[in-house]
């Protein structure tokens, strides 16, 4: 065989070969993202959108019921996480989470609401400033009461904490009522009830929220969870519970699949000095996909992944242009889409160590106690 003819066949076997390298580099090489959210708080074929239109990505998706069970596992290494506001405010502290590179989000930058600019995520002001550095909200809610109407009676149209959140710590209810089982929902609401802010730090004022949760537990035995209050509520064995504003969408829409609509009037009351909250995307330290990361979050904001996902969580969105899309009766309600009135009324949680280690130490009593 002479040179030239060898030279032909090395030629064409290397690039063969250098083309089933690049092949199975295809497939073999498609990046993995891990995502971190918490339980029914994404469409169902979110994911599934997702990859398709961003095929070079295998998306690992996990879940957690609060932010105080999501923090103790972020060492486990996850490329996005969604926290509530207070919670970002520590991770930011703390060097938990990195910043973000707002040029590879321009939807965020384009149909997020101005406002949560301009919010107060914490007292410590520099962290606060901080915040849309490191996070972009996902989405947001109020912290209120949900009842059944046929079981419970409520002076129409108030707001005052004490005889919303009776409904909840009446020892004396013949019903039966839920919590959230989460620290700061659950101490802010007997603080709320008492009429104190629901970021305390008053050693009396923590000792008598104490003594209302374990007064309730001990006559009432509600039911504590987060995703299964809803199945309860729709099914009717609960006729009250403490509730994200966006569940009680879902209530709604359970009651009805079960055909209950005619036997439980639910509705959804916000007490003054109650909470509203911001669950935000942001990205860990140790994260191994930056760049997925930064894509995924991006597409969070398109305007129809949005609304789909809004529309199925039932929680409010601050994407303008999903907002636009919903129904006047859902965007035009005061509880899910506070105005600036309302929101003057609610407090953001706010974070320091001393605060999570009091809260804590209570809530562990309230679980531990008979």
């Amino acid at each position: 065989m002479n040179k030239n003819v060898r030279k032909v066949i090395a030629s064409v076997t290397a690039f063969v070969m250098a083309g089933s390298v690049i092949l199975s580099c295809g497939c073999a090489k498609k990046q993995q993202l891990v995502i971190y959210n918490w339980g029914e708080y994404i469409a169902e074929d979110t994911i599934a959108k997702f990859e398709a239109k961003y095929p070079q990505y295998d998306v690992v998706y996990r879940t957690f019921e609060t932010n105080e069970t999501m923090y103790p596992n972020l060492e486990n290494g996850y490329d996005v996480i969604i926290p509530s506001d207070y919670m970002v405010c520590r991770l930011i502290e703390e060097d938990w989470i990195q910043p973000l590179d707002w040029t590879k989000l321009p939807s965020v930058e384009k149909y997020m609401d101005p406002m949560f600019r301009n919010v107060t995520y914490t007292d410590d002001a520099e962290i606060s400033s901080q915040v849309l550095d490191y996070a972009v909200p996902y989405m947001y809610c109020t912290v209120g009461l949900v009842y059944d109407a046929n079981k419970i009676d409520l002076p129409e149209g108030t707001t005052d904490p004490a005889v919303i959140w009776d409904v909840l710590f009446n020892t004396n209810a013949d019903y039966s009522v839920g919590m959230l089982d989460s620290m700061r929902e659950s101490v802010g609401t007997a603080l709320n009830y008492y009429g104190y802010s629901i970021n305390s730090v008053d050693e009396a004022e923590l000792n008598k929220a104490l003594d209302l949760l374990v007064a309730q537990k001990s006559a009432l035995h509600p039911a504590y969870g987060v995703d299964n209050l809803k199945d309860k509520v729709a099914a009717g064995e609960l006729a009250a519970c403490m509730s994200w504003s966006g569940d009680h969408i879902i209530m709604l829409e359970r009651i009805e699949e079960l055909g209950n609509d005619d036997e439980i009037d639910l509705r959804f009351v916000l007490p003054e000095g109650s909470n509203w909250s911001v669950d935000m995307m942001c990205v860990p330290t140790n994260c191994k996909n930056y760049d997925g990361a930064m894509d995924f979050i991006n597409f969070m904001y398109d305007p129809e992944i949005a609304y789909e996902n809004c529309d199925y969580v039932g929680y409010s969105t601050p994407n303008t242009a999903a907002k636009d899309m919903l129904d006047p009766e859902v965007s035009g309600n005061i509880y899910y889409y506070p105005d600036e009135e309302v929101f003057a009324t609610l407090e953001f949680y706010f974070t320091s160590d001393e605060l999570e280690e009091r809260y804590t130490e209570i809530w562990n009593t309230v679980k531990a106690s008979a």
